[in-house]
Formats: structure tokens, sequence, C-alpha cells
């Protein structure tokens, strides 16, 4: 009888073909939103987390409730120490400092005067230790578009089109003029090692990259450093291991009443990351669940003008001595054959436009030059083993509905009805 309904399916285009379009139109269209949301999951995250959260972190309270204001004369102290007992209590996490400053940058001409002056946010790595990950984890050889890394104090890295547009040179002077841990204003000049591109229009906009040791010396901020981020060495963020470690912390070390204690955050708890999350997971679910109203609708309108063409089929198969209950089943099957073709073929599609996204992606830099949120210009999506499958639920779910509901509306006529349609 399987034999016999397949060939049925695959013979009769007025019984096949427009649900088997319209079913693998839905399918390729939810397997592309549900790979394209996965790869914006992963790439806020990802991005987030290297250029700024990082999967933990460790700040002062006084710090997190201004960090919008980068308030470093609230800084962690005794950063040595901190460090070194963070590495104890979780050796499984690579623990490094980090510190962020903002400013002017001065570029002095061949007597000394200002030639050019611009204002920049600056981050400071660990840039120069033998042991540091950060030259890696930012992807600075990637990055860099002329001289080099920095590899001696007193070395920094620009914004390509800082280069460009102050007229400045690799090995030329540049002064950062800033405030202090102390309030005051402080003057500190560097030498320009190299420029960057990181591909990611808030950083590549004015953010400049120096050693934390030169920051620490130019802002008089001694075995301070704004914040410690963690990152687990899978390099994935684990969602649950993170809140098991910052509740560990907090209980021992935060002070609700002291805001200078350390204080530990996830990646959740920075940037709305949490919220932001939680609302596009909720948007994937919603998306499978629309399409595969909208395809039962629409197969069930088609599932309803198929049965009326078929009237007098079942009028003959119900006057020969086949029960009703067997006719809908076999209407049912039918229907997951025809769900199963179309989300095949839907599969295949949808995987074809979401491995394009995944390597090659779409540039949408036009519409983030202005953009302050950390997240790559290039959107992709993540082709994951649940893509392969996720497809199915849609196809074979709304085909299925779709002629129950289609069916139940020829069952209730009458035998006699039914065979009348044959004679007509």
């Amino acid at each position: 009888m399987l034999k016999f309904l397949l060939k049925g399916v695959l013979r009769d285009k007025h019984r096949s073909l427009f649900p088997i379009i319209i079913v693998s139109t839905g399918v390729a269209i939810s397997v592309i939103m549900y790979t394209y949301i996965l790869g914006f999951i992963d790439d806020m995250t990802r991005t987030n987390a290297i250029y700024d959260t990082g999967h933990l972190k460790v700040v002062t309270r006084a710090y997190q409730e201004l960090s919008d204001q980068i308030p470093n004369d609230l800084a962690l102290t005794n950063t040595d120490s901190l460090l070194k007992s963070l590495e104890n209590m979780h050796p499984e996490i690579d623990w490094t400092p980090r510190t962020k400053f903002a400013g002017l940058l001065d570029i002095p001409d061949k007597e000394g005067e200002t030639k050019a002056q611009t204002t920049v946010n600056g981050i400071a790595l660990d840039l120069l230790g033998k042991q540091s990950k950060e030259n890696k984890r930012f992807n600075l050889d990637k990055a860099l578009r002329k001289g080099h890394i920095p590899r001696e104090r007193d070395e920094i890295l620009i914004p390509n089109s800082i280069a460009t547009n102050l007229d400045t040179k690799i090995g030329h002077v540049a002064t950062l003029i800033s405030s202090s841990a102390q309030g005051g204003m402080t003057i500190y000049n560097f030498r320009i090692a190299g420029t960057v591109k990181f591909g990611v229009p808030f950083l590549d906009r004015n953010t400049i990259i120096a050693d934390i040791r030169d920051i620490r010396d130019a802002l008089n901020m001694e075995n301070a450093t704004g914040e410690i981020v963690g990152y687990f060495e899978s390099g994935l963020y684990r969602s649950q291991k993170a809140q098991q470690l910052k509740t560990s912390f907090n209980q021992k070390y935060s002070k609700p009443e002291n805001k200078y204690s350390p204080l530990m955050l996830t990646l959740e708890d920075q940037n709305d990351l949490g919220e932001l999350l939680r609302i596009s997971k909720m948007e994937l679910y919603i998306i499978i669940g629309i399409f595969l109203f909208v395809i039962s609708l629409v197969l069930w309108n088609s599932g309803l003008i198929s049965g009326i063409r078929r009237y007098g089929e079942i009028g003959v198969r119900i006057a020969i001595g086949e029960s009703k209950a067997r006719v809908y089943k076999e209407m049912l099957v039918e229907s997951l054959a025809i769900g199963l073709i179309g989300s095949i073929i839907g599969i295949i599609i949808g995987l074809g436009g979401s491995y394009y996204m995944q390597e090659t992606g779409i540039d949408i830099s036009g519409m983030t030059r202005e953009s302050t949120i950390l997240m790559s210009p290039v959107l992709r999506a993540k082709v994951t083993k649940g893509a392969y499958f996720i497809g199915f639920v849609p196809g074979l779910l709304a085909t299925f509905l779709g002629k129950a509901i289609a069916g139940i509306g020829i069952m209730k006529r009458e035998t006699s009805q039914l065979f009348r349609e044959l004679e007509a």
C-alpha cells in the first residue's frame, strides 16, 4: 500500500506538486532563518567576549556602576595578588588584566607643535607578556595593515583610518592626553608601531591598542587595572559554568557594603547580552512557529481544493467497502510522504544558502559605519547538526496538520454526496 501511495504522489502532479513547492519553500526559509539567528548569536557573543566582556569579568562594585564612564579612579588595586588568587581558584580559565581609557591623540609636526588631534578610546592589553594570549585573541596579526605589533615599551597600534586622516606614519610620535587615575591631566608619548583594522566599525573608528604596562605608567595606575577578564580554555562561553563561578567568587570576595570590593560578572550580565540572547532564542522558536502556522494554513486550503477534486475517488473507495478511517489514514500517510519529499528538497536548498552565508557572509558595512554595537559588519550563518533536522519539524508537521484538517471536512460528507461527485 505504501508503494502504491508513493507512486500516486509522484505521478499525480495535481496531488503533490503544489504542496511540495510550498513545503520546500517553507522548510528552506526555516533552515536559513534558524542558521542565521544562530550565527547572529554566535557572532554577538564571540565579538563582545573578545573585545569587551570576556566570558567572565572582575571589576570593583563602584566601577561597574559607572562603567560607561571608564572610571579608572575606581579600578582594581593589588592586581597581581588578585590575579594569582583567580588563577589558583580557577586554573581552567585564562585570566588577563585590561584597562580601558579615553582621551586625545595629538600628532606633532617637526617642530613639536600640534599638527592634528582626534578623540580616541583605548584598550590596554598584556601585549608584551610571554604567556599572554591577547595578541592571538584579538587576532592582531590579521588585523595589522602596516608596521608591526608592539615589541617593546611605549609603542601603540592605531586604527588605519586615523593614520590616514591625521597624515601620520609608522614610527611617528603620538601623544596621549588623558586623565590619570587620581583625576589630574596626564600627557604621555608613544611611538606608532602599526595600524590595524579589525573589521568591527566600533573599534576601527577610534580605538587604539597599547600595552597595559605603558598605560599604568601613563595614568598613574601602579599595580592597578580597570578590569580582569577570563576566558574558558575551549574558547566557547559556558553559561551554566560561568554562573556557578560568579556565585562562588562573589560570595567569598564581594562585599555589598564595600564599593571597592571585587565583583565578578558573566558575559550575560554585560551590554544587555543576557536579554539579547534570550530574545534571539525566543525569536528562533517564534519564527519556526509562524512558518509552521502559515504553511499549515496554506496546505489546509490546498488539501481542501485537492479533496474537492478527489470527492469521486474517495466516494468510490468507500462505496466498494473501504472504511472512512482507512481512507483517512492513507490520506495522512500520503501527506507525510509529500512532507518528507518537500522537507528533503527544502533542507538541501536551505543548507546551500546557509553554507554560503557561513563561508562568504553578507556585507552590511555600509549600514554599520556609525554603529556603537560590538558586532561584525558581515552577517554570517552558523550551520549546526540541528540545521539538518530542524526543517523536518515544520515540513512534516505542517503537511500532516493541513491534510488532517482538510480530511476531517471530507470525511464528514455522506458517502452518497461523495459518490455523486463521481457522476458529475
